[in-house]
């Protein structure tokens, strides 16, 4: 399965992990890339960019094939050591980096100058066109219906992904809800040149977090994720339970006056709770895919897997309806 997306990262199959928190560490990334995928580590899991360096390392003597790094660029109360970030990547080899939150466009002459090449995550239509301005050779167009932060428009892949096909000219991938081959094969036929999962390899057995999140996303339907923080505009969608509904009830209690500081102590620093120990009354990012999780595969049973099923739609299927 040949597309554009295969081509400017020398993968095999159409199919990107998303950097996520606690989660895109070595074993995970390396695990998607050996399955013939595009494995992402996330940069700010790492509390230094030595420390990022050493796991673009470890990741390095797990895996020969293409890997990513994430670097997402957050709010401005925020400002972790981006260049240092930007060099550690640029020191361990690695020629592909997935930038998210806020605009890139400073850091991309020295990622360029390297020869990284830039897929950055957008919400909008907008966005990626501006994405594709400043020079990023590919965009990965996410939907609503994705876990962590689904942007303000509220607009579904459905809609999203063939209005950025009409816009754009880079190749871009699909994200946002995407868990299984039905999806691939209708991401294709939208336009899209692949797929980007998140909360789906999150419930496989290279994901190194601990098995109650696993349990967790097999346990929730499509109905279990809320959006927090909407009234901040820097909505996220996240797993429920009675941490996030005491946050969605603080944010209705508060209304247009809510600051950052109300919630504070209920979103900050979960993660490694959570992700780590398997505490699992807290916020964190999930996606509505969570309704089509019912097991916990390798990375190669489900990669292998998806494409395998897909061909066969494509070919059976919808050769049949055709025809």
């Amino acid at each position: 399965m040949k597309t554009r997306i295969t081509e400017l990262f020398g993968i095999e199959h159409p199919v990107v992990q998303g950097g996520m928190h606690y989660v895109g560490f070595a074993e995970l990334v390396a695990a998607v890339s050996n399955a013939g995928g595009l494995g992402i580590i996330t940069a700010l899991t790492q509390p230094t960019p030595e420390d990022l360096a050493k796991e673009i390392a470890r990741c390095h003597e797990m895996t020969d094939k293409p890997f990513g790094v994430n670097l997402t660029m957050l709010p401005g109360f925020s400002n972790p050591p981006y260049p240092e970030y930007i060099e550690a990547i640029i020191a361990g080899g690695v020629k592909i980096v997935e930038t998210a939150g806020r605009n890139p466009q400073e850091h991309m002459p020295r990622l360029k100058e390297a020869g990284i090449k830039v897929i950055h995550k957008c919400t909008s239509v907008r966005h990626s066109l501006k994405a594709e301005t400043i020079g990023c050779d590919a965009v990965s167009v996410d939907g609503f219906e994705c876990g962590g932060h689904p942007g303000e428009d509220d607009i579904p892949n459905m809609v999203l992904l063939p209005r950025a096909a009409e816009e754009l000219k880079i190749p871009f991938v699909a994200s946002g809800g995407i868990g299984n081959a039905q999806q691939l094969v209708a991401a294709l036929a939208l336009g899209a040149d692949g797929i980007n999962m998140g909360t789906r390899f999150i419930a496989t057995e290279e994901a190194p977090v601990h098995q109650n999140v696993k349990d967790a996303l097999i346990n929730a339907s499509e109905l279990d994720t809320r959006l927090i923080m909407r009234p901040l505009r820097n909505t996220e969608r996240v797993l429920v339970n009675p941490v996030v509904e005491q946050i969605v009830e603080i944010e209705k209690e508060k209304g247009a006056d809510m600051t950052i500081g109300d919630i504070a102590e209920l979103v900050g620093g979960g993660y490694p709770k959570i992700m780590q120990e398997g505490e699992m009354d807290g916020a964190w990012s999930c996606g509505m895919v969570a309704g089509l999780i019912h097991d916990i595969p390798t990375c190669q049973e489900l990669i292998g897997g998806m494409v395998s099923e897909a061909e066969a739609i494509i070919k059976d299927r919808l050769a049949t309806l055709a025809g």
